[in-house]
């Protein structure tokens, strides 16, 4: 169900307050643009600011525009409490979620075990397809292939969206596991080379700019057009490079504001975006041919 490009979708905010008329607005382009999936209240989409209303109501409103077209909605249910993360994930259920995407407990930093047991209990709770979120320069842990393999025997756990930076993972997993495991880059730079060592897709920060280059190069990539991909890969990577130059998701805030997608405000501790990042960023959006 989930391959190809998948958006990490921003929570655009007007006054403080989540907007959802404009959110609603960017998911429907999102479609309208050839992105393959939807990822509402991931780590792009500012999930710890949120509160528990809020969150769900986000994963709501993009199932609502989501649903008529049939794109599937992977939800952020992740929490480093496995009582709240189970709680998010049975609403992402009831709203009519096609899966969750759990990250791996951040700050407590749970042992490989502790791993295992927390993702075994929100399976063994809510039966929903579950991705594990692999991010340790966030959650400072690191999931081993070994625990992954482990957890990839639970009918239910399904894939992985890894953003470890490292390139040997998607292959080690696909051989621990074998091809039913989904594998999902998270970051954007690595997408192809990770497609290359048996991935599937990428769960993506600059989709919510460039939504309908990143779909066409993925398609390419499906029919075997390696160098057309390529060639839209080496378009966008000084844009993916620009959107981290400060914490995300920050820079893609503020690139999303100058297509009119929506305002660059993020909730404290994000700072607003410095001069020389939003210079960086519209020069890269400019050579990507999306800024005139």
């Amino acid at each position: 169900m989930f391959k190809g490009s998948l958006v990490a979708l921003v929570t655009p905010f007007r006054d403080g307050k989540v907007d959802e008329k404009a959110f609603q607005d960017f998911v429907a382009w999102q479609i309208a643009e050839g992105t393959n999936g939807l990822v509402p209240c991931g780590t792009t989409g500012e999930s710890p600011t949120l509160s528990h209303a809020e969150h769900d109501r986000v994963i709501e409103l993009c199932i609502e525009v989501a649903k008529p077209s049939k794109v599937p909605v992977m939800a952020g249910t992740g929490s480093n409490s496995t009582e709240e993360a189970i709680r998010l994930t049975k609403h992402a259920k009831k709203a009519g979620a096609d899966a969750a995407l759990i990250v791996t407990p951040y700050y407590n930093k749970p042992t490989q075990e502790g791993l295992y047991l927390h993702y075994k209990a929100i399976h063994d709770a809510v039966e929903l397809p579950i991705y594990i979120y692999n991010i340790p320069g966030r959650s400072v842990i690191n999931m081993t292939v070994e625990t992954m393999e482990r957890l990839a025997r639970l009918p239910n756990i399904v894939g992985v969206k890894c953003a470890t930076g490292d390139i040997q993972r998607p292959l080690l997993e696909r051989v621990a596991i074998g091809d039913k495991w989904v594998q999902l880059s998270g970051d954007d730079g690595m997408a192809l080379p990770y497609r290359a060592q048996g991935g599937d897709g990428c769960i993506s920060v600059t989709a919510n700019i460039a939504p309908r280059m990143l779909s066409e190069m993925h398609a390419a990539w499906d029919k075997g057009d390696v160098q057309a991909a390529m060639q839209i890969n080496r378009r966008l990577m000084p844009l993916h490079e620009a959107l981290f130059v400060e914490t995300s998701p920050g820079p893609v805030k503020y690139a999303a504001s100058l297509i009119g997608k929506s305002l660059a405000d993020c909730r404290l501790p994000l700072a607003p975006t410095m001069d020389a990042t939003r210079a960086k960023v519209k020069t890269a959006m400019t050579n990507a041919g999306l800024l005139n």
